[in-house]
């Protein structure tokens, strides 16, 4: 799995591309949004796989948003 970004969602069509640490962008479909959602905001980081995908170009699949860690909070006392 690697860790990612969405780059760009678009709702209507239901593909987007999500981009890695090195900057490579790769295609996805939303049906592999791995939490069964078929939407996924710009800007979630994410881990997903690459596979070669339709066409001979490489795709991003298993898109797994990455939960943001909980706040800690400071005790007063």
């Amino acid at each position: 799995m690697r860790p990612g970004t969405v780059k760009d969602f678009d709702e209507p069509k239901g593909f987007g591309t999500v981009e890695d640490e090195a900057g490579t962008a790769y295609f996805f479909h939303c049906t592999q949004i791995a939490d069964g959602t078929r939407t996924i905001a710009p800007r979630t980081p994410v881990c997903f796989e690459v596979i070669a995908g339709h066409m001979g170009r490489w795709e991003a699949a298993a898109v797994t948003p990455v939960p943001s860690p909980e706040p800690t909070r400071s005790r007063l006392r």
